[in-house]
């Protein structure tokens, strides 16, 4: 049997295992990747990507431009409507996140809705200008054992029909939510296994002409007969149409073209606009987290970790920032410079981030519910509907949870006892520098030139960032682990000292910056063994 070798074997190409291939490329890191589809994503899928997983594909290079061409215009795209039909009455209506101009004060990159199979094709194309990167699609992962060594896996070629062997030091199990590697690992998942069950009608349409006066990413249909979900991935040309199903009393084949074509056409409201079906599947809305992330060499990323309902956008993110939080450790390790024991943070952090996003996801889509409560209550006046309606908001105005989950434990050193002043909420992202957290962005000027304050950071080392009086700092930097100094007002310009109001320091003060961007350790003030402060907040 042939044997390949490479020091990571990543399986699964969608936005989790790519963004874990290119963070790797990025720090010298060989890596093949294996899909067992023949292609990138071709159907619509998930269609959200937050401020987050923007400023992750950012410091990994991914050319920026193709992202924002690829996105749907906030015009199009910055409203959720119920209606009875497409083309019938309007019922009511919220914001879809805060996709403005004001956004730019939190992060570089605000959210955008950007579709799967438009994604998968822009990273995939950064991948193959990767020297260090290898990647096969048709091929399936079957089996796995690993010793202190590395892991060895079993893959089969779909189109030659034969089995190789892949050596690697790591497995990055990027496999999707039916994940065949946790599997194998006999990693449970945790939580309910189906919510409700879903058919997804994807079609082909022009309706810009039905619904440009009103445009919206979601559409909740109410009319009876017609209920359900349009996700419009783009007005102009692509669609889906969710509807409930039972899979208890009804067959997926009962689901053909036709049948499906009328839903799609009850649910529009009109005969007046054409449509072509293209793809039909059925899926179940769960939410579980796995037990554990990590199996000695092997670990989970990305839908293999957990499993979300669709209500926030979040399933992708999560996984994107899961491979952001997890590739750095193994760089660490490989370079000499961390323990095996960093490894073991990546749950501690990311796991607690999952259940919470998982929590909020649930909620939301329970809550959902209350609007066709108040449709179905007979004496349900019009302010009551609307005010279903408007308790919604949260559900689609979620920057708080995006960019404001801080660490609580891992590869962080705590202010002592101290907690933050003052949380994000789901809401409301408020911007600290407490250790575990992602670092403020601001606005700075460097060697002339406006820069994020992410930018600041680089992804293969970490940063000590200082005020104007904190050379003491600088000079205690003595240490194997490669690091970066910056200090405010000499390596840049912060006009009005905004940022250092977020960091909370002193001008005396520094704080440590993690390859993730998240806050590691802070000392607000000056210390008078800053050597011995350094080092401490280093070994931890």
């Amino acid at each position: 049997m042939t044997r390949i070798e490479t020091p990571v074997l990543v399986v699964g190409a969608g936005p989790a295992g790519m963004t874990a291939a290119l963070l790797l490329s990025k720090l010298g890191i060989p890596s093949r990747i294996i899909e067992r589809r023949a292609t990138p994503q071709s159907a619509p899928a998930a269609h959200v990507v937050n401020a987050r997983t923007f400023e992750i594909f950012r410091a990994a290079g991914v050319d920026m431009q193709a992202i924002a061409a690829a996105c749907q215009d906030p015009a199009d795209a910055g409203q959720v409507l119920w209606v009875t039909t497409l083309a019938g009455k309007e019922l009511g209506r919220l914001p879809y996140e805060r996709q403005g101009e004001d956004a730019l004060a939190y992060t570089p990159t605000p959210l955008r809705n950007l579709s799967q199979h438009r994604l998968e094709p822009i990273l995939l194309n950064h991948l193959r200008t990767c020297a260090n990167i290898e990647i096969a699609y048709g091929h399936e992962w079957e089996y796995a054992e690993q010793d202190k060594e590395g892991v060895t896996s079993r893959i089969r070629d779909h189109t030659s029909g034969a089995v190789r062997e892949v050596g690697s030091r790591w497995l990055i199990a990027a496999d999707g939510a039916a994940s065949p590697i946790r599997k194998l690992l006999g990693i449970e998942p945790i939580g309910p296994d189906r919510l409700q069950s879903f058919v997804m009608i994807h079609f082909e349409a022009n309706l810009r002409a039905l619904v440009g006066h009103r445009p919206a990413v979601l559409y909740w249909t109410t009319a009876p007969g017609a209920s359900g979900t349009f996700v419009a991935h783009d007005i102009d040309s692509t669609w889906v149409f969710m509807k409930p199903w039972d899979p208890d009393t009804e067959s997926a084949a009962d689901y053909s073209p036709a049948v499906c074509a009328d839903i799609v056409g009850r649910a529009i409201g009109t005969d007046d606009f054409p449509f072509t079906i293209r793809t039909v599947r059925t899926w179940t809305m769960t939410a579980q987290i796995a037990e554990r992330y990590r199996e000695r060499r092997i670990f989970l990323v990305g839908d293999s970790a957990h499993r979300f309902p669709p209500t926030g956008g979040l399933g992708l993110n999560t996984g994107v920032q899961d491979a952001h939080n997890l590739v750095w450790k193994i760089a660490a390790l490989e370079a000499g410079w961390a323990p095996d024991a960093i490894l073991d943070t990546y749950e501690a952090e990311r796991r607690p981030v999952a259940q919470r996003n998982n929590d909020v996801s649930l909620q939301n889509a329970m809550r959902m519910g209350e609007v066709y409560q108040a449709m179905a209550t007979p004496d349900t006046t019009d302010d009551g509907l609307r005010a279903a309606i408007a308790n919604q908001a949260e559900h689609f105005d979620m920057l708080g949870l995006q960019l404001g989950f801080i660490y609580e434990s891992g590869a962080i050193v705590a202010d002592s006892n101290e907690k933050p002043a003052h949380r994000s909420s789901v809401r409301d992202y408020v911007p600290t520098a407490f250790p575990g957290a992602r670092v403020p962005h601001a606005w700075v000027t460097r060697a002339g030139v406006r820069i994020s304050t992410l930018d600041l950071f680089a992804y293969n080392r970490f940063t000590l960032v200082t005020g104007p009086a904190g050379q003491k700092w600088i000079e205690a930097v003595r240490s194997p682990v490669p690091i970066d100094c910056v200090v405010v007002g000499r390596d840049i310009v912060d006009e009005n000292g905004d940022w250092m109001k977020l960091l909370g320091i002193d001008d005396d003060g520094a704080l440590l910056v993690r390859p993730d961007q998240h806050v590691a350790w802070r000392s607000q003030h000056f210390v008078t063994d800053t050597t011995a402060a350094l080092s401490r907040a280093l070994a931890k």
